[in-house]
């Protein structure tokens, strides 16, 4: 996760893009014209839709985006471009096109459920002119990108001559080309280095009935050929995803609640160009956008994810090392935030933690058990030495934040440097704030930033004191 934090891939995105318009309201009557709801709109909210979702989704990752594609001169187009320009996307190679209608998908929401979906768009190919502006625009340029995505909706844009245009451009300046098909003829992607179909677009495609491995097999092999990939993929919904490189590889889904798949696949071709770029092998690429997918399918609409949210889900698998636990105080703020938003009941104590013994554990265990998330402030070995004497810690704070994140009771573990944790408890604002059964009478630092105070006995004769004195033969 270290590499892909410090990754930013500059990365095109060509495709057909959009606008997603939701219209909320409420509905408590029929209207008498017609037998048809009435809707009292009570907000409306816009967010990019088609390629502008997979450009989100890098921009959120941290990839630094350009666009190429076509819209029209028309308010839709300018509304688009300006939620680019927001989002920090270069628009300069954007062509506009005359009569053209920039696409917008508007939907009527009420009760939370989807009354009625207007459009408003063009789906007639670009014209040939805009295909030799793009080419030649990017023909210019094309040495600046990692990579380039062609984002498929089927609107017109990625024409054939505009796909075998892209691809050969690419191919020749060793650029490789990602692409999120779309129909059943995926003859105008022949030469990108892989396709990102789902399984019934790879059925569509392949005319292969795709039930068991031999037919995934077959049907990613047919692909490979037939498309001259460099790598075969098809994505397997809540299956994972499956991979043909010089063999068949399927990696497992890592989704625990699937709220909502729409836009899934447009995070999991983002994911892969971003990991691509930050040289992954396509095996950790592959687990990289399956936690990606897990993640966004449990939020609601077209989503994006950040690395951070990424690497906290991948915390609660327990497939992380214990440094993706150990977070700084700017960091265990965002996602408490976060976790806060989604309804998570916070945790915190703190301690030294200088030789981890079974006290401690026990101690860890059912501080947890009063809410979803344990927060550990960890003293500083100078701060240990202030209050425990000169000869502790026995353990560097870099050791001892090492082994508390490694148990599965530990969330995360945030280093400070002061005597106490009053600065970081006012940072969190837990909801539950525990200390040991011998602060029963005594002032607890931090009660006033806390929901509520929880007190917990030690398990007896068991301490750190105790456990060098064993040690010193004392």
């Amino acid at each position: 996760m270290v590499a892909l934090k410090n990754a930013k891939p500059k990365i095109l995105v060509v495709g057909d893009l959009m606008i997603d318009h939701y219209l909320w309201g409420s509905c408590e009557r029929i209207s008498p014209e017609a037998p048809v709801a009435v809707v009292d709109i009570a907000k409306e909210t816009t967010v990019l839709g088609g390629a502008g979702n997979v450009i989100n989704n890098l921009v959120v990752l941290g990839a630094e985006v350009s666009v190429s594609g076509v819209i029209g001169d028309d308010a839709n187009g300018h509304e688009l471009t300006n939620m680019l320009v927001k989002i920090g996307v270069d628009t300069k190679k954007l062509i506009t096109q005359n009569g053209r209608k920039t696409s917008k998908k508007s939907r009527i929401i009420a009760v939370s459920q989807q009354i009625l979906r207007y459009d408003k768009e063009s789906k007639d190919d670009i014209l040939y002119s805009s295909v030799t502006e793009i080419l030649s625009t990017l023909s210019s340029n094309i040495k600046e990108y990692e990579m380039v995505i062609l984002s498929d909706y089927g609107k017109g844009v990625l024409t054939d001559e505009l796909c075998q245009g892209v691809i050969k451009l690419c191919n020749t300046n060793g650029v490789k080309v990602l692409v999120d098909p779309k129909g059943s003829d995926y003859s105008k992607y022949k030469g990108a280095y892989l396709l990102t179909p789902n399984k019934k677009e790879a059925i569509q495609a392949t005319k292969i009935n795709i039930v068991d491995e031999k037919t995934l097999k077959d049907a990613l092999l047919k692909l490979k050929n037939e498309c001259d990939l460099g790598i075969s993929l098809i994505t397997l919904s809540e299956d994972g995803i499956a991979i043909y490189d010089e063999k068949l590889k399927i990696f497992p889904t890592v989704a625990k609640e699937v709220f909502d798949v729409t836009g899934a696949g447009d995070t999991v071709i983002a994911s892969i160009a971003f990991a691509l770029c930050a040289n992954k092998s396509i095996e950790e690429t592959a687990k990289f956008a399956n936690l990606a997918a897990g993640v966004v399918v449990g939020k609601i609409g077209s989503a994006t994810v950040s690395l951070a949210e990424i690497e906290e889900y991948e915390a609660t698998l327990h497939k992380s090392t214990s440094d993706a636990h150990i977070k700084s105080f700017e960091e265990i703020s965002s996602i408490v935030e976060r976790y806060r938003l989604n309804g998570k009941r916070v945790v915190f104590t703190n301690g030294c933690f200088d030789i981890l013994h079974v006290g401690h554990v026990k101690y860890l265990q059912i501080a947890k058990s009063f809410g979803d998330v344990l927060i550990v402030g960890l003293n500083s070995d100078a701060s240990v030495s202030r209050l425990k004497g000169p000869s502790r810690p026995v353990n560097i704070a870099e050791d001892r934040a090492y082994i508390l994140a490694a148990l599965e009771a530990v969330d995360f573990v945030v280093p400070f440097a002061e005597d106490t944790p009053y600065n970081l408890i006012k940072m969190i604002q837990p909801d539950v704030l525990v200390k040991g059964g011998d602060y029963e009478g005594k002032e607890v630092v931090g009660t006033e930033f806390s929901g509520e105070l929880k007190l917990v006995d030690f398990v007896d004769g068991k301490s750190t004191t105790q456990t060098i004195q064993r040690i010193q033969g004392k």
